[in-house]
């Protein structure tokens, strides 16, 4: 195996080229093979990882170190390296952090000092000794025990720029994971915040329920689904765009409180908001209203904001999201007195908004009537404004096929949506109980399916089955989980928050 001499200082090391590279490390490998039976060994057990000893240890002084005599054994991905004559450095990073590794050949004998020389770094080792503080200050292992566990083929980005490229982090999400402390801490932010969800939901509550992801009618939300066969059905399937039917059958199965995390799938666009495949929680609660659903919903997205930050006081793209105060409310008539410029009379006059529309570039079907007219508006002008977290509410029943129209005023319905730094986060609603109401809205919406509406709801006949049993008052929210992320996390792209997004196949 050829032997890696550092560069000079202050030199700029010369760039190699990676197929060049990756053949050194595969003839490496040839070489331990023939060395070893056992090239990839799977019996090393690592007892302490990086961050809890730099927690337990690091504000240690060598004189109160050293005395110690603490055993560890460690074991990562080898990060950096730095050969000298009898006595070298390495960096193991673990899931935890990073922890630096001095290496002598008194401490390990000649050989494996040697065989350490020829190691790369991506490679992944195991590593025993003791802790100490060098000169520099920087807590060690003194190593007594070094082994090889994987041989890294692939040489890592250039450990000060990595991956440049950002679709490359996206398609190769291993190797951004590896370089990037940042995107590590997203998904562990991510992990911790969808951990803490969960736990709300059960204290208060809550059953924590699976329903299925093959439907063999697509229900729950206006949107395309993916189309797939059941063989052993012999029928057409569809990924589920949405839990809400099933969940709300749960209800009048006598579940009074249930929720789901789950993954959706909606065959639209791609976007820095939107992945075809993507997380969400949707809740239901019997005998509550949407106003119970909205005071519910702010404390759980604080407690999120909370649990992965430590605050709810935030900040995105530059500006403050405070999640502590109170959410403001707003009926999609008076957003559009609030944002759009319009006088409360102008924002109920139907003539004038279509021809606002129009002027917009959004020229409105003609069969809109006001309510419509006015959520046209709303879509056009002033969601993008709602930086501040603002439940939108009274949304008109021709939008809302789902939801309960309100008591008092029968074109509108029981619904809000929420909204922070233009973006929608939650859509929630005092649940349509009335089965033949429910039936009707089915009806309306195959009608719109025929004339070509794409995302036009299918009549859900067991669904209607289900509601003629009785369903109980209730009230259920959807929460969009990866758009949480991208708020709590400060990320500008949907891509930045989901492990592996939906990318187009490479050539």
């Amino acid at each position: 195996m050829t032997q890696h001499t550092p560069a000079a200082p202050h030199h700029v090391p010369v760039a190699q080229d990676e197929n060049q590279l990756i053949t050194e490390r595969r003839e490496k490998l040839a070489a331990l093979r023939a060395q070893t039976p056992i090239p990839f060994p799977n019996d090393f057990k690592p007892q302490h990882r990086a961050l809890p000893l730099a927690q337990r240890y690091g504000d240690l002084e060598n004189t109160e170190l050293e005395p110690l005599a603490v055993e560890v054994t460690v074991a990562g991905r080898l990060m950096l390296k730095r050969v000298m004559g009898k006595a070298s450095f390495g960096t193991l990073q673990d899931a935890t952090g990073r922890i630096q590794l001095f290496i002598t050949k008194d401490g390990i004998g000649e050989e494996n000092y040697a065989a350490f020389k020829h190691l790369d770094l991506g490679d992944i080792i195991g590593a025993s000794g003791t802790l100490f503080r060098t000169k520099t200050g920087e807590l060690s292992v003194r190593v007594t025990l070094l082994r090889l566990l994987t041989k890294s083929l692939r040489p890592l980005p250039d450990k000060f720029h990595g991956m440049a490229d950002q679709e490359q982090k996206y398609r190769q999400r291993y190797v951004d994971l590896i370089t990037d402390e940042t995107a590590r801490a997203r998904f562990v932010a991510r992990s911790k915040a969808v951990s803490s969800i969960r736990s709300y939901m059960v204290e208060h509550d809550f059953l924590e329920v699976e329903t299925p992801m093959l439907h063999p009618i697509p229900g729950g939300a206006n949107a395309k689904p993916f189309i797939t066969h059941h063989n052993a059905l012999d029928q057409q399937m569809y990924l589920r765009i949405a839990p809400e039917l099933y969940l709300k059958r749960l209800l009048v199965g006598g579940f009074e409180r249930v929720f789901e995390i789950n993954r959706s799938y909606r065959n639209e666009g791609i976007s820095v908001r939107h992945n075809p495949e993507f997380t969400m929680m949707e809740f239901y609660a019997a005998y509550w209203t949407h106003h119970e659903l909205m005071d519910f919903t702010e404390e759980v997205l604080r407690h999120a904001a909370r649990a992965a930050t430590g605050t709810a006081a935030i900040s995105y793209a530059g500006k403050a999201v405070d999640l502590d105060k109170p959410f403001a409310r707003l009926s999609v008539r008076d957003s559009l007195v609030a944002h759009a410029g319009l006088t409360l009379d102008e924002a109920g006059d139907a003539a004038l908004l279509r021809e606002r529309l129009a002027a917009l570039g959004e020229a409105p079907p003609k069969h809109w009537n006001l309510p419509e007219l006015q959520f046209g508006m709303f879509e056009a002008v002033v969601e993008e404004k709602l930086w501040h977290p603002t439940f939108i509410i009274d949304y008109p029943v021709e939008v809302s096929p789902l939801a309960r129209a309100s008591d008092a005023n029968p074109a509108i319905t029981d619904r809000f949506e929420l909204f922070i730094t233009g973006r929608e986060y939650a859509n929630g609603f005092s649940e349509l109980n009335d089965a033949e109401d429910q039936a009707a809205r089915f009806q309306a919406q195959v009608a719109n399916k025929d004339a070509g509406d794409e995302e036009a709801m299918f009549f859900d006949a067991d669904f209607i089955r289900a509601l003629e049993y009785g369903m109980p008052p209730a009230g259920g929210c959807g929460i969009g989980i990866d758009r949480l992320m991208m708020l709590i996390t400060d990320s500008p792209s949907i891509r930045d928050v989901i492990l592996f997004p939906a990318l187009r196949r490479e050539a």
